[in-house]
């Protein structure tokens, strides 16, 4: 068999913590190769040391059968490999070409030949079906658009293997669509890709084969053809996963969270929330549907004092909150999950035990006088971490260290552990597994049944129909519908998110 890279055996260690024990993956020529795991298996480290970022104790790599060593990314690319990360690396004021020729300047006199460098950004752009424009400004363009961009700019160096590390965690249904059918387009050109993901329904649709990696050892690879979603998630989670979400029928009670009118706007000074009105009820989870740039995230910053608004009311509990500091808003027992972990969720070269008070280490026991008591502190910690399944090496690790997954369960035992009347989670399953993602939605709907109101924000709609008691859809910061689970499909929800009004999309009015 010709395989186009092979890695055999491949040993990563980080101190006394082995990341990769042992892998081997194998990719065929021309084929997607789903690489499975959950947060924290071993995923990415792999693909690290297989484009040079990291360097392996031991194992041997293998481009075309030849053996390699890959000691930094500019090996990698020279060998026909290239790699999208998940965050974007890309310099937001300058234009598409700049990004992608960046280091791979071509000059003329001396001059960087921008003309010459933009005609081949729009002939690969072409080729492939991306459709970029080669002098838009990063800042100006879709987060789907920039992307592609990063995929341009592997192809510009020559890539013949791409690796996607979880490239739909930050797109719309849209957008996915749209990858899903450019990464067949690369194929048909003799592309080959390793697709990183834990989004089963992805790979049963476009990857030929999948490896399943599990706590850091390779638990096997699969024909996708051959096996079903379930057979998956076992083999990654190492029990059996319920896809569906199973809840009692909600017993809402008295108004928690009363918005009238709200007004918002966003960073540039142009109305991003435009006279919002929502209610959640205790004991209620109302999920808010739209696609991304509707206002979600200003409405968020809104209510947690995080964004100052123009105008409106907020209420908890009655009591009038808006514009009020950060802190107050906590006090006045609201929790928030942020759908930016890494800016707004935790302090990422603090260890993860004191990210755990981050929000009420100013009271007892964890201070005193003004002086943290930091046994209490990485007791609260240990009991959170154990509680949460937090899989760190130990609660005195950075908080960067740990993987996407457990950063975010970090936060959610952070949060629940308040035991707040409005628990406001957005985006909380961004990037997570369905094991982790199995373990929130049980969260969540527990907070529900204690009586609490919970406001989840969320652009996966499947999470949205199975964990909302209401569904509120958001079009151009105002919310344009409210429906009831049991009475839409993802469908209707789709043409209400795009604009249509409730009667062109099917909803009574």
């Amino acid at each position: 068999m010709d395989y186009v890279i092979e890695m055999l055996n491949i040993r990563k260690e980080f101190g006394n913590f082995v990341a990769n024990d042992n892998i081997t993956l194998q990719i065929k020529k021309g084929e997607i190769h789903a690489l499975l795991g959950e947060n924290g298996a071993g995923k990415s480290t792999l693909m690290n040391v297989l484009f040079g970022l990291y360097q392996p104790e031991a194992g041997e790599i293998r481009v075309k059968g030849k053996p390699v060593k890959i000691t930094d990314p500019n090996v990698a690319n020279d060998l026909g490999i290239g790699m999208v990360h998940q965050h974007f690396m890309l310099v937001d004021v300058f234009t598409v070409t700049e990004n992608i020729i960046l280091g791979k300047e071509v000059t003329k006199g001396g001059r960087i030949d921008i003309k010459k460098a933009e005609e081949e950004v729009r002939r690969i752009s072409e080729q492939y079906g991306l459709a970029v424009d080669p002098q838009a400004k990063i800042y100006d363009i879709s987060v789907g658009m920039q992307q592609r961009v990063e995929i341009l700019k592997t192809l510009y160096r020559g890539a013949e293997i791409l690796i996607f590390d979880e490239p739909t965690a930050v797109l719309t249904p849209q957008e996915i669509t749209e990858l899903i059918q450019i990464m067949k387009t690369l194929i048909k050109e003799g592309k080959s890709i390793i697709l990183i993901t834990h989004k089963l329904k992805e790979i049963m649709e476009v990857a030929d084969r999948c490896t399943v990696i599990r706590k850091g050892k390779g638990i096997g690879t699969v024909n996708v053809s051959e096996t079903n979603p379930n057979k998956l998630a076992r083999m990654m989670v190492g029990h059996d996963v319920v896809f569906s979400v199973e809840k009692k029928p909600a017993q809402p009670k008295q108004d928690c969270l009363v918005v009238k009118d709200l007004v918002v706007k966003d960073a540039r000074g142009l109305t991003a929330v435009n006279g919002l009105d929502l209610t959640v009820r205790a004991g209620e989870i109302v999920g808010i549907a739209g696609i991304d740039g509707n206002g979600q995230s200003e409405f968020i910053e809104a209510i947690t004092g995080l964004r100052k608004a123009e105008s409106g009311s907020v209420r908890i509990n009655g009591k009038e909150i808006l514009n009020h500091k950060p802190r107050k808003i906590i006090e006045s027992s609201v929790a928030h999950i942020p759908q930016d972990r890494h800016k707004h969720g935790l302090v990422l070269n603090f260890p993860i035990g004191e990210n755990m008070v981050l929000e009420n280490y100013y009271q007892e026991p964890y201070s005193k006088h003004g002086i943290l008591n930091f046994k209490e502190i990485y007791k609260q910690a240990k009991r959170l971490i154990d509680e949460f399944d937090v899989r760190t090496p130990s609660e005195f690790a950075l908080a960067r260290a740990l993987s996407g997954g457990n950063q975010q369960k970090a936060i959610i035992g952070r949060e629940v552990d308040r035991n707040p009347d409005l628990l406001i989670a957005a985006q909380p399953t961004r990037g997570l597994d369905v094991g982790a993602i199995e373990f929130i939605h049980k969260r969540l709907i527990e907070q529900r049944d204690h009586g609490k109101a919970v406001l989840l924000v969320s652009f996966e709609l499947d999470e949205i129909m199975s964990v909302s008691d209401r569904i509120a859809v958001i079009y151009e910061g105002k919310i344009v519908a409210v429906v009831d689970p049991t009475e839409t499909d993802e469908q209707e929800l789709g043409l209400l998110m795009a604009g249509s009004s409730r009667k062109e999309a099917g909803v009574d009015v």
